[in-house]
């Protein structure tokens, strides 16, 4: 009963992102909204941690599984990939080393503050 509560609570959020999503209008994917619910609400301590975590640890050890379907419909759209496969490496190549330079940036940014902070403790 434990794991069908926590399920609900998961899939609720996720319902609710997808409501916000439809009655927002904004060009956010339900599930991104539904993640960003999720994390205000473990912020302000309206959902507690043990109670998702169970099937968030299940969730994440069978995270692979869940990318099946990306990698069937990549495999289904090869055509468009083969017309457009320029732009899609560019695209690719330059947000990979976005997501590698804000990273490095938030990691220094975080390792600043904490060293900043050690000296009040």
């Amino acid at each position: 009963m434990k794991i069908f509560r926590q399920l609900v609570i998961i899939f609720g959020v996720l319902l609710m992102g997808h409501m916000l999503e439809n009655i927002i209008g904004l060009p956010i994917p339900g599930t991104i909204i539904g993640m960003v619910v999720l994390l205000i609400c473990l912020i302000i301590g309206v959902i507690k941690v043990d109670m998702i975590e169970d099937v968030s640890k299940f969730l994440l050890e069978n995270i692979t599984f869940f990318f099946i379907p990306a990698a069937v419909g990549i495999i289904s759209s090869s055509e468009h990939i083969k017309q457009q496969w320029l732009p899609i490496l560019m695209v690719t190549i330059l947000s990979t080393i976005i997501v590698i330079g804000v990273t490095g940036f938030i990691v220094q940014a975080l390792e600043r503050l904490q060293k900043g902070d050690g000296g009040n403790d």
